[in-house]
């Protein structure tokens, strides 16, 4: 039996742990409020920029030029990034290098809510996987096919580890967000993919629209063939390639654009396995075999050049 004095020191003294915990739990929370506040009050002029930056491309939206051969699309993100170009530390001066590199870092703060709902949406949506056809849930190995054609070109063109991130995928929103996620924000994977998505969102329907009546042009494809092959994961160049697919082929053009819608979905949901899983190790693999000969070839080039300049 215990006591009630020996009651009375247990109860006490389990209260008096019980103060100390959350007297320390309290402490935490002021220093992390503390540092919170801190790092608002220094980095305040990132914060703002980047509500600014937000506002104006919210405003301009979308943009599209007739060029003759196709049409050429900017989006909010592409006024974005150049605008914040133009503040940084090299043109501007608005920011300093400092600011600059905590922008960078926070990067992938802002991304992780878009990988969260894109983790969801790929999870809620894998059972439609078993109902389409293996045509289409296949088409994604199709998709690592580039990866043997583009690192090479990348290498040869004196690109190092940016040539992993650029050559894994077609680089949309998603991968831009598992690179980052991997590699971090600053790291040269990441500014490789990040080129790619710019350049893809700058002149990715031109592109498409191009590339595919090149293609459509050699008939050795059947119509809803290249139907589902313009479904690469990004809703701009889908509508793009399939709009002109349709042009080409009348007699499909209600099924090519649901066939390249329903590639298109496909693609969002595999994808993110696909670059996690094969693309990026692939690429990775392909990069450590291939770098240490083309970067050789690469390299006495460019001596060799520079020789030439020398002796003119």
């Amino acid at each position: 039996m215990i006591s009630a004095w020996e009651t009375s020191d247990i109860m006490q003294d389990t209260f008096s742990r019980g103060r100390s915990v959350r007297l320390i739990s309290f402490g935490e929370e002021n220093d992390l409020e503390s540092s919170i506040k801190a790092r608002l009050l220094r980095y305040w002029k990132v914060y703002a920029g980047a509500l600014v930056l937000a506002i104006i491309s919210d405003m301009i939206g979308i943009v599209r030029f007739d060029i003759g051969i196709g049409t050429l699309t900017l989006f909010p993100m592409v006024f974005a990034t150049i605008i914040g170009g133009l503040f940084g530390p090299d043109l501007l001066k608005l920011f300093n290098m400092e600011e600059s590199g905590a922008a960078g870092a926070m990067v992938l703060v802002c991304l992780a809510p878009f990988m969260a709902k894109m983790g969801v949406g790929a999870g809620a949506n894998l059972a439609r996987l078993v109902e389409v056809g293996p045509a289409l849930l296949l088409q994604e190995f199709g998709n690592l096919g580039t990866i043997l054609i583009s690192l090479p070109v990348a290498l040869l063109l004196g690109l190092k580890k940016e040539a992993i991130g650029a050559c894994y995928s077609i680089n949309r929103d998603s991968n831009l967000g598992l690179t980052t996620d991997i590699y971090g924000p600053d790291a040269p994977e990441t500014k490789g993919t990040f080129a790619v998505y710019i350049v893809g969102s700058v002149i990715g329907t031109v592109f498409m629209s191009l590339l595919a009546s090149i293609v459509a042009s050699w008939n050795i494809f059947h119509p809803l063939a290249l139907g589902m092959a313009s479904g690469v994961g990004s809703g701009s160049m889908m509508t793009a390639a399939a709009g002109t697919l349709a042009t080409i082929y009348p007699d499909y053009a209600e099924v090519i654009p649901v066939l390249g819608g329903a590639s298109d979905m496909l693609t969002g949901i595999t994808g993110i396995y696909m670059g996690t899983f094969i693309g990026l190790p692939l690429t990775t693999w392909l990069y450590n075999r291939l770098e240490p000969k083309i970067g050789r070839i690469f390299a006495r080039n460019t001596m060799d050049s520079g020789v030439e300049g020398e002796a003119e």
